[in-house]
């Protein structure tokens, strides 16, 4: 067995969706494994809330979506809490669309994406089409950073693409159009950001100062694992300047309900909730009907 293999295994025995019931998540593994190599190509595969998104085999955020009903289950838990048809959803770094459908289908909000590599847009274009999303989101096939410009990206690794500075040699790098967000944005109020660039954060940050002021702007969705120092950035500063726009970092606990602080030990393990109001938040949540998924309802 391989080190992919028993990697991806653990992480679906070990999802909070999946400890109670970790046999039928490997069954369900297992059926897909097959499955997707019986009827090879696209595969149409029914979500939350009467989503749905086209998948193939490999694509890793999908099929993580397929084993464990919400692959980052308490980020997404939080955007299916939190948002509500009057909101703009805002996903930088969008790839397929995960959170755009379950903002956009699920809760029904309005919402403006990012995906910089044409094939992967391609793909979200698909899957806002099978929601019927078009009229609800606006899809961008541009980066992001503090300045407009062109930059490279590498093209086919999937959800984990990212920009390429230096000396470019990737074979997959291809030249890609970027601008700041506040200039993507111009006059509308977003409520909640999601942002995951593989590392490229802060230069996303320091070209969205004018929308991090915006009073509409409740949380933003931040990947916070260390992957910015392969550009030179440190997180210290980065968190910092998300304390300088009002902004702190939080806990969620989606079958609780319930916000919580973030010890500084612990916020450097993936994506990192930042809020302004707790209370405020923590209101938003508990008005929010319930959401059906693998069983649970939260």
């Amino acid at each position: 067995m391989n080190l992919s293999l028993l990697k991806t295994l653990k992480f679906i025995i070990q999802h909070p969706l999946n400890r109670k019931r970790k046999a039928h998540a490997i069954l369900n593994f297992v059926k897909w494994q097959f499955g997707s190599r019986l009827v090879p190509g696209d595969v149409i595969y029914p979500w939350i809330d009467n989503t749905k998104f086209i998948v193939s085999p490999g694509e890793h955020g999908l099929t993580q979506n397929i084993y464990c009903g919400l692959h980052e289950f308490n980020d997404m838990a939080y955007v299916l809490h939190v948002v509500d048809n009057e909101d703009i959803f805002i996903d930088i770094g969008a790839n397929v669309g995960s959170y755009t459908i379950l903002a956009c289908g699920a809760k029904r909000s309005r919402g403006i994406c990012f995906e910089p590599v044409p094939q992967t847009y391609s793909r979200l274009k698909e899957n806002l089409i099978l929601n019927g999303l078009l009229d609800r989101v606006k899809a961008h096939n541009v980066g992001l950073a503090d300045e407009e410009g062109e930059l490279f990206f590498t093209s086919n690794q999937n959800t984990t693409n990212h920009i390429l500075l230096g000396d470019v040699k990737s074979l997959d790098a291809i030249k890609v159009k970027v601008m700041p967000l506040d200039a993507m944005l111009e006059d509308e109020m977003p409520s909640l950001i999601k942002i995951d660039v593989e590392g490229f954060e802060t230069l996303v940050i320091a070209g969205a100062s004018q929308t991090l002021q915006k009073p509409s702007l409740h949380s933003v969705i931040m990947e916070f694992n260390g992957s910015g120092k392969k550009y030179g950035f440190d997180e210290e500063e980065l968190m910092q300047t998300m304390y300088s726009f009002g902004f702190h970092p939080l806990s969620y606990d989606p079958f609780r309900r319930k916000i919580g602080p973030v010890s500084e030990e612990n916020w450097r393990t993936g994506n990192i909730i930042f809020g302004r109001d707790e209370r405020y938040l923590q209101s938003r949540i508990d008005h929010a009907s319930p959401i059906h998924v693998n069983g649970f309802d939260l």
